[in-house]
């Protein structure tokens, strides 16, 4: 056995027998407060000739009085007086019996009387020996050694074993093999291919070991939130059939120095023992953050010692000879380590993106695999819908839809039901309740015609699905759905400009129909100047910055903020912001001429909208249409009808079909 193996621990008499010891412990407790609450036969020395000849037969409590009436009537031999009882001593019947009673505050009558009758009478101590060491000495020792090993005990349970618990990663693996396979992971098939070679090797080493090769050590895997990644990691263990050990990064970081690397060692000891294995690094940017980014004067020291272990550890083993994979997840791979993502270390990086329609067709029919569906439920107009959502938000559509239906009383979840769940998902949760008065509901129903109409009849713009003047979400009183871009990697400067005229539509229409403006456009206004701002400073689209990048941009799958690069003067940050101005306003000029134009499809709309509360985008579309042919004007409809509404007029043809099947039948 090598030296460095820990022994086990041997558990002492009171861990092994609890029971026993807790009985033990209350026999003591019982005949210590026993001993104090009896009253005490200690009466003092004057009262030991009166105590003997006879055995005590039992001690009785009595009131004042009738102690007073015992004393009076001759049956007391002797009296001890003490500070706050006194106690009595009488024969009867060969016995003795002591009584005792509380004493009246400043009665003076016992003593006369007790000389009248010629009574013998003395003093005695309350107190004893028992009482005073276990109340002053005792008890408050067993009360801090209480509280001492209580809080031990809890540090212990959150911080492993060692020193008080601290050092050890045992208690923090999630060892296990997992069940997973590779077909349950869906929406991923080009970052399965990358991992299947891994699995390959952990299943049939010699092949590659007799040919020279190295496995790589390291396989990170990279990703917006909630596509996937700790699925696919603990399929590849599933695949492989290996133990799987899983930690959080922000499990090794402590308060105190040096823990953080002590579980590091622990963790790949076992991983070791195990081989072959895989250790699973979830959120690995909690530890793995450049140390560059800290500045010459450093950093947190507990997160640099635990990434300098981390990078010892993974150049200290020999894949080829115990096989112990390290696999790791972040969202975040801009801020790691250069030094972690080097060859030899990391070797690989694998991107588990948001999924393409294929995908999220395929993560659809995973999670509704339990779910009883209609016969008319279209799993293709979801997925066309959902374009931009990850793993997790195509398995949360599908439990709320699951939740509306059952909400209602349905025996299956229907069509209807997935297509509410999507607009909770993009558009917020339905606020029926949230009252608004009948000026403002106008004032909703301009806006987001105007939007509608501008979307319509703007080349590069997003189609419209849907607009609707109900309140949803946190703060918004109506909405626009427009039709998701399907694999929308690169935007035309036309398109980005088609976006800002879009967002504007808002504010024109109240303008233009109302005659005033309103705070409603306060999120349109900040979404066009950050879309103005991108194209200037980042994507080269003006002649203000000509080609000059002035920001970066941060957190490239959290969506964060860009950061400023600050090498520019402060006379081109001038006209920037002029060029910005000048922009929105020449583009907002264009967007109300455009609604003054579509008047009365506006006023269309917003009958409509007034009526139902909800308009679909291809009775949008047929309201405008409508107008142009009237008005005998080229039509500006850049498509007359989205795949959208295509694949809905396919959904409810089948519905008729099945429904004529049924009756039929």
């Amino acid at each position: 056995m090598a030296d460095n193996q820990k022994k086990p621990q041997k558990d002492n008499f009171f861990n092994k027998n609890p029971l026993l010891t807790f009985a033990i412990f209350s026999v003591v407790l019982i005949l210590l407060f026993k001993s104090i609450l009896q009253p005490s036969a200690n009466l003092g020395q004057g009262a030991r000739a009166h105590m003997m000849g006879a055995p005590i037969q039992k001690t009785k409590e009595v009131s004042y009085s009738e102690l007073k009436k015992l004393i009076e009537q001759g049956r007391v031999q002797y009296v001890a007086i003490g500070q706050r009882t006194i106690k009595a001593i009488a024969n009867e019947g060969g016995y003795k019996v002591i009584y005792f009673a509380n004493r009246v505050p400043g009665d003076t009558s016992l003593i006369p009387l007790l000389e009248k009758k010629g009574i013998d009478y003395g003093g005695f101590s309350e107190s004893n020996w028992m009482s005073e060491m276990l109340f002053g000495w005792i008890i408050p020792i067993f009360i801090f050694f209480a509280i001492w090993m209580f809080l031990a005990s809890r540090m212990q349970k959150s911080m492993g074993s060692g020193i008080l618990g601290m050092g050890s990663a045992k208690k923090l693996i999630n060892s296990e093999r997992p069940k997973v396979k590779f077909e349950d992971v869906a929406g991923a098939e080009e970052a399965k291919e990358e991992v299947k070679e891994i699995v390959d090797f952990l299943k049939h080493p010699q092949r590659y070991i007799r040919l020279g090769a190295k496995i790589p050590k390291g396989v990170l895997l990279v990703g917006p939130p909630g596509t996937g990644k700790t699925l696919l990691a603990k399929a590849v263990a599933g695949e492989a059939d290996v133990p799987f050990f899983a930690v959080s990064g922000s499990s090794f970081i402590e308060m105190f120095v040096g823990v953080g690397a002590a579980r590091v060692r622990d963790l790949f000891e076992q991983a070791k023992k195990e081989a072959p294995s895989i250790i699973f690094i979830d959120e690995i940017d909690a530890i793995g953050k450049s140390r560059a980014a800290a500045g010459p004067i450093g950093g947190n020291d507990e997160r640099e010692q635990t990434l300098n272990q981390l990078l010892a550890e993974m150049d200290g083993f020999d894949s080829s000879e115990s096989p112990v994979i390290v696999l790791a997840a972040t969202n975040r791979p801009e801020v790691l380590d250069p030094a972690l993502l080097r060859p030899g270390r990391f070797d690989r990086t694998v991107v588990v993106d948001k999924p393409d329609f294929e995908g999220r067709l395929a993560i659809l029919k995973v999670h509704v695999k339990h779910i009883k569906l209609a016969p008319n439920v279209d799993l293709k107009e979801i997925a066309r819908l959902t374009a931009g959502l990850a793993g997790a938000d195509l398995a949360n559509i599908v439990n709320e839809a699951a939740l509306l239906a059952g909400r209602k009383n349905k025996e299956y979840v229907e069509q209807e039901d997935l297509l509410e769940a999507v607009e909770r998902a993009i558009a917020g949760l339905e606020k029926k309740s949230r009252r608004i008065s009948p000026e403002e509901k106008k004032i909703v129903a301009y806006h987001e015609s105007g939007h509608a109409l501008i979307a319509e009849t703007t080349p590069g713009a997003r189609k419209v699905t849907k607009v609707s003047i109900i309140p949803r979400g946190l703060a918004a009183l109506g909405y626009t759905l427009n039709t998701p871009e399907e694999n929308k990697y690169l935007m035309k400067k036309s398109e980005l400009v088609a976006e800002i005229d879009t967002l504007l539509g808002g504010r024109a229409a109240e303008e233009v129909f109302i005659g005033e403006i309103t705070t409603g456009a306060a999120n349109d206004l900040e979404r066009a100047t950050d879309i103005v701002k991108a194209m200037i400073s980042m994507y080269g689209m003006s002649d203000v910055a000509g080609l000059m990048v002035l920001e970066k941009r941060q957190n490239m799958f959290l969506g964060g903020p860009t950061q400023p690069v600050k090498e520019y003067s402060e006379k081109l940050a001038e006209e920037i912001d002029n060029f910005i101005k000048e922009f929105l306003k020449q583009r907002y000029e264009h967007v109300k001429n455009r609604l003054k134009e579509y008047a009365q499809a506006i006023e269309k709309m917003v009958q409509v909208l007034s009526e139902k509360e909800v308009i679909e985008g291809k009775e949008v579309r047929e309201i405008i249409k409508e107008f142009e042919q009237k008005e005998g004007k080229k039509s500006l409809l850049v498509d007359e009808e989205s795949d959208i509404d295509k694949a809905k007029e396919e959904a409810e043809h089948k519905k008729q079909q099945n429904e004529q099947h049924n009756k039929e039948e």
